[in-house]
Parts: structure tokens; C-alpha cells; sequence
């Protein structure tokens, strides 16, 4: 069981003390049907629940597990240069749960301003390093507009192995076709600074332009647009760390 006002600290609406206040003042209803409740220190099971911020429909989540379908011209950064930044895409709470110096979730891995497709983002820092480290060897598929028409010998190439300026030992390629004669689909399970455009140029071609399509066993919903975002379900998550 848990407070009200600790209920609503912990999932970003505010301070404690703006949580108090918004309580107080009736902009806080619980359940369904929505009941208001005036009391902050009021507890309730948090498992489970739904509540409503001045309207603003919530449920209650432990910790955060979203998917986001990145547009292009977003940076994944908190702090973004001469782009936007894709935290502006989700509501205040996510961008504040927990509080603190590292508070609201995170991009799991980053892609480029200008590459679109699946994000994963969550507030749970063994979750980000399960599905980010090397050796958990988590799959991701990308589907790669090419300047020039690919080859066989171009994909011969990058599942042998194409050698990176700053790193000598050769960067392979997980799974790789060609579908169409610029359209090339890569698979790799390790994540380095433009690795797929430098990957490409090593291999004799050019990015165009980037879209990642899968992470692990979650792939894009065909329906989720470009700045939509959603949870991820139970089961995805369990899929994705059983498999991490």
C-alpha cells in the first residue's frame, strides 16, 4: 500500500509537495469509476491502479517500458543540439518519474537525428544494460536505403566482416539480403557510433536513408506513427529479457 501523493511522486506528476497540492485542491480522482480523493496521505494498492491527474487518464506502473516510433530530425539526447529532442514526444510524467538528477526514462541505445524507426525507452537501468551491452548479442534489424545499387559481393562483405576507422578488429554483420537493389535489410548485435552508415561505406556504398524496423523478438507495429509511442506489454518485456 502507498500514499496517494507518493503514488503520483513516483510516477512524475510533480515534487511531493505539488503532488500534495493537487490532491488537496481535487484535481486527483481514483478508479473506475473515478472517485476524487482529497486525502494525500490515503493509501492505496498501487498494483494495478488507475487514476485521473486534472482528467489526464494513468495507470499506475512500477517501472517504464515504452516503444516509440522515432521520426526523422529528433535527437535521443536529453540535452539536443540543433535538433529536437525525442523526450519532447512523450507526456510531462515519463519525462520526470523519480525525480532527481537522472529523472524519466531513457533511450535504450540511440539512433541518429535522422534515422527513424523503433526506440525503446524505460526508467529501469538493468533493463537499458541488458538490452545495450555486447554480450547479450540482442539482434537489431534496420532496413537501409542505398545510394547505389547493392551486390552480392557488398553482402559477402559485411557478414565477413568490414574493418571501421577507429577499430581494427573487423564489425560483422548478423544477417544480411537484399530485397530490392537499393534497399539492403542488416541485422547486427552490438551498437557503434553510425555503425550501419559506416558499415555501408566501408562495404563500397552509401546511406540514403535509415529505419529500424526490429529489436530482439519486437518488431515496429505497422500502426504505431511516427512520434506515437506506447507501453510495452508484459509479455514483451518477458520475451525481451528472457532472450537478453
Amino acid at each position: 500500500m502507498m500514499a496517494l501523493q507518493d503514488i503520483l511522486f513516483s510516477q512524475g506528476f510533480g515534487t511531493r509537495r505539488v503532488c500534495f497540492g493537487l490532491i488537496q485542491m481535487g484535481h486527483v480522482a481514483v478508479g473506475e469509476p473515478a472517485t476524487v480523493c482529497l486525502d494525500p496521505l490515503e493509501r492505496f494498492d498501487p498494483q494495478g491502479l488507475l487514476f485521473r491527474v486534472q482528467g489526464q487518464p494513468w495507470a499506475y506502473h512500477e517501472r517504464a517500458y515504452l516503444m516509440l516510433h522515432k521520426p526523422a530530425g529528433y535527437e535521443c539526447s536529453h540535452k539536443p543540439g540543433a535538433h529536437p529532442g525525442v523526450y519532447t514526444l512523450l507526456p510531462g510524467p515519463l519525462r520526470e518519474r523519480g525525480g532527481g538528477a537522472s529523472a524519466g526514462v531513457q533511450a535504450v541505445g540511440r539512433l541518429d537525428h535522422d534515422t527513424t524507426g523503433l526506440l525503446l525507452l524505460s526508467d529501469d537501468g538493468k533493463f537499458i544494460h541488458r538490452m545495450t551491452s555486447p554480450r547479450h548479442h540482442v539482434p537489431k534489424v534496420y532496413q537501409v536505403t542505398l545510394k547505389h545499387p547493392g551486390d552480392a559481393a557488398m553482402v559477402e562483405r559485411l557478414l565477413a566482416g568490414v574493418v571501421l576507422e577507429d577499430d581494427p578488429k573487423p564489425v560483422k554483420a548478423a544477417a544480411c539480403e537484399l530485397p530490392a537493389p537499393t534497399h539492403l535489410q542488416l541485422t547486427l548485435t552490438e551498437g557503434k557510433y553510425h555503425q550501419v552508415k559506416r558499415m555501408v561505406a566501408a562495404a563500397g556504398n552509401r546511406v540514403e536513408g535509415l529505419h529500424r524496423s526490429r529489436i530482439g523478438c519486437i518488431e515496429l507495429p505497422a500502426d504505431l506513427a511516427p512520434g506515437q509511442w506506447r507501453w510495452l506489454t508484459a509479455d514483451e518485456v518477458t520475451s525481451l529479457t528472457a532472450k537478453a
